[in-house]
């Protein structure tokens, strides 16, 4: 219960201090009923939940696992080093590779072993390789799960065969792939097919296992799992006119089937629109001893999923407590956009340059 009461109380500060895009709406239809004990559909660039259900239920999670074991490796690790396969990594059970005792394998070679083939010996290469073994890796899976907001998962392993404490929520999966998805080389890995040995240098050509990406026009990932406890899951990235759709499938006997059936569900109900342009003034006052005024400009594009004939709204919020003077392109202010009295997308303003009055105006200032 504490530690549940202190998870709220960061995500009320994340929010207040708009140090990210937050995404607030719980979208559910009665009409989609998706087979899954979990699932969510959101888009990954504003996080907008497009549908879900028991999204924040905590869960086994199995091989999309790695997704996180991607992300963390491709920051902190240099993708031209060679790691020493182990002992550990070769006796572990579960999918693999088939990397032999000793080979040496460059950090990029171990990525596409990791998702391509869901490398149970790849996983454990890469936390050995970057960490010293797989618990000081899992505790860097941790770290950066905390960072981008996923308070409700925890990883013991870099590979997720069943473990207890070891698990995840629908929502946090899809927001750590939306993170993982800003690198470009993952975007090129889990979006191909197959990659031959002599394309990028490697000891051995990969076949991707992941049969969305012919199942589904515009698929470009990501990763499937399956163990006793966890089922069979599927994390899945759909380019939707333009914009990528993070789908997510939990504890799913028909996953393929049902990813696609929340796909056309978003097609058939969602549309773009772009509610304000980056560098957009929005909002113009004064501010205490301010020698200017303040102004507000959008900070980037939005661009949101909207039920098709829905109208939304903004709402532009700034302290009072500001005080000259303020630097250019200082984080002040917060724009809103609801949809149906639901808050949807959540960003920061950025501001002008403030001056403030001289000290001796300040003493005889009425503010």
């Amino acid at each position: 219960m504490k530690v549940k009461k202190l998870n709220t109380f960061i995500c009320i500060l994340l929010a207040l201090n708009i140090l990210s895009n937050t995404t607030f709406i719980k979208a559910e239809d009665r009409n989609l009923n998706i087979d899954a004990k979990c699932a969510i559909a959101i888009d990954s660039k504003s996080k907008a939940v497009l549908y879900e259900k028991n999204s924040n239920m905590i869960v086994p999670m199995a091989s999309t696992t790695k997704i996180m074991t991607a992300l963390v490796a491709m920051k902190y690790g240099k993708l031209d080093q060679k790691f020493t396969v182990s002992k550990n990594a070769v006796s572990i059970r579960g999918s693999k590779v088939g990397y032999k005792r000793g080979e040496k394998i460059t950090l990029k070679e171990l990525l596409y072993g990791l998702m391509f083939r869901s490398g149970n010996d790849a996983a454990i290469t890469i936390a050995e390789g970057i960490s010293g073994s797989v618990e000081n890796f899992s505790k860097l899976m941790n770290e950066c799960a905390w960072e981008i907001g996923a308070f409700n998962t925890h990883f013991i392993t870099p590979h997720g065969l069943d473990k207890e404490f070891h698990y995840c929520t629908a929502y946090d999966l899809a927001i750590i792939t939306s993170k993982a998805k800003e690198y470009k080389l993952f975007n090129d890995i889990v979006g191909t097919k197959d990659m031959a040995a002599n394309q990028c240098g490697f000891t051995r050509s990969y076949h991707n296992i992941n049969k969305i990406l012919t199942l589904i026009p515009g698929a470009n990932g990501v990763k499937t799992g399956y163990t006793g406890k966890a089922g069979k899951c599927l994390v899945t990235s759909i380019n939707v006119n333009g914009h990528d759709v993070i789908f997510v499938v939990l504890n799913c006997t028909p996953r393929w089937a049902e990813t696609k059936k929340m796909y056309n569900y978003v097609v058939k109900n969602y549309t773009y629109r772009k509610i304000n342009s980056k560098g957009n003034k929005v909002y113009e006052g004064n501010v205490k001893y301010g020698k200017n005024k303040l102004e507000l400009y959008v900070s980037h594009d939005i661009v949101i999923p909207c039920k098709n004939n829905e109208a939304y709204s903004t709402k532009i919020t700034v302290s009072k407590e500001l005080k000259a003077p303020l630097s250019k392109n200082s984080k002040i202010g917060r724009i809103d956009v609801f949809v149906k009295g639901k808050c949807v997308y959540t960003d920061y303003l950025v501001s002008n340059s403030v001056r403030s009055i001289p000290y001796i105006k300040r003493i005889f200032s009425k503010d």
